[in-house]
């Protein structure tokens, strides 16, 4: 008899995502008349730039043909360009666009590493990394830091005794996702050291790097100019300009060698997007007014979430100083059991939030059981009923 076709290793090994895997909960939710807070997704609620928008509907070509591998040279060139306000000098042959921040980090994952590799991440991160690097057979290899230190960096020590002839390199976001945190440049500095003593690659995830708070100062990775040829800085105009359903982003490095492969992988999927390409280069056109309005805009929400959650008993959380997210400890045993009750049992006044378990964000078994990620991306009224919501829960959760 013959046996019956299964799944790769790789199929298996794909983690489903803590920030959609509730969704069919809040579908049925809403289905019943509960009105769903979403607390749980970074999608913004900010308007996209008129400038990219425009650029939608100037496009008038009556052929939407395929564009370069390495992204069209509109996009490149608004990159480039974008750089300089940074002080940086980066020639548009030194950017890959991608489809979305995303593409950037396989990209970089696929270029870097052979299947069993090891990549050092300070934890909790982004959650999509470790889908990234099953798609990739890399292994993730986390570096706990800890919600009542703020999620400092960890200690050089941390990270030198995880180092192993596997490992490849440090993959982190500044400002953090889920985190919130933002690396002073002296912690930017200790991983630049660390890169260079022991061989290794920084991937810089900096999608967030204009929302910083409270007169925090964000350092680029470029500026590690001694290990210029192995940063890696991945990036997407996502949340930047609130431009999610865009799917541009790009990989930019001084190291040929890491362009050049990313440019083969990119001739693999042809090319990203065109007409998206040339409304993000439009979006970078739009004046720097918006981008400063929109991060007023996030503090003052940080600042709602924040003092919501100071006041709320047993919660442990800090005060994050960049991006839009913050992980929250919560007085549970199980966060995640907590988030689906939310969604099938509680409603107050007809209505739920919608928040990420945290589990799905740390690597280390066990960690992040009782905590989740709650991203401030709505108006302040919604947030401050949300807030309520959760306060109300809190008290009334059986678990």
């Amino acid at each position: 008899m013959k046996t019956k076709p299964g799944l790769s290793r790789r199929g298996v090994a794909v983690p489903a995502s803590p920030i959609r895997r509730l969704v069919p909960y809040a579908d049925r939710a809403k289905a019943a008349g509960a009105k769903i807070y979403h607390l749980n997704i970074g999608q913004p609620d900010i308007p996209t730039p008129r400038e990219m928008i425009r650029a939608y509907q100037a496009f008038t070509a009556e052929v939407l043909a395929y564009g370069p591998s390495q992204g069209i040279p509109e996009f490149r060139r608004a990159v480039s360009t974008y750089w300089k306000g940074w002080g940086i000098e980066l020639p548009a042959e030194q950017v890959i666009a991608t489809t979305g921040g995303s593409e950037a980090i396989l990209f970089a994952l696929l270029a870097l590493c052979d299947p069993g590799d090891e990549v050092l991440v300070p934890e909790p991160f982004y959650t999509n990394y470790l889908g990234f690097a099953a798609v990739a057979s890399v292994n993730v290899v986390p570096v706990p830091a800890r919600v009542d230190d703020g999620f400092r960096l960890p200690p050089d020590a941390e990270f030198t005794r995880r180092i192993t002839p596997r490992t490849r390199a440090i993959l982190f976001s500044n400002p953090g996702n889920p985190t919130g945190a933002v690396y002073t440049a002296a912690e930017l500095r200790r991983l630049g050291n660390l890169a260079g003593e022991h061989g290794l690659f920084l991937l810089a995830d900096e999608v967030y790097r204009e929302f910083v708070y409270d007169g925090a100062q964000f350092t680029n990775v470029f500026t590690l100019t001694d290990i210029a040829d192995r940063v890696i800085v991945l990036d997407s105009v996502s949340k930047r300009y609130s431009a999610c359903g865009a799917r541009v982003g790009y990989l930019a490095t001084r190291n040929e060698a890491v362009l050049d492969a990313s440019l083969r992988l990119g001739q693999a999927r042809l090319c990203p997007p065109t007409v998206d390409q040339l409304a993000a280069a439009a979006a970078y056109t739009a004046p720097p007014s918006y981008l400063e309005a929109v991060r007023v805009e996030y503090q003052a929400r940080r600042d709602i979430l924040y003092q919501t959650l100071a006041n709320i008993p047993g919660v442990t959380a800090f005060k994050p100083a960049g991006a839009f997210y913050t992980v929250a400890k919560l007085p549970v045993a199980d966060a995640e059991k907590f988030a689906i009750w939310l969604l099938t049992d509680f409603r107050h006044d007809g209505a739920s939030v919608m928040v990420a378990p945290a589990n799905g964000f740390y690597a280390t078994p066990g960690g992040g059981q009782d905590e989740v990620r709650i991203a401030y991306v709505l108006k302040g009224e919604d947030l401050k009923a949300a807030m309520a919501i959760l306060a109300a829960a809190l008290r009334a959760f059986p678990g």
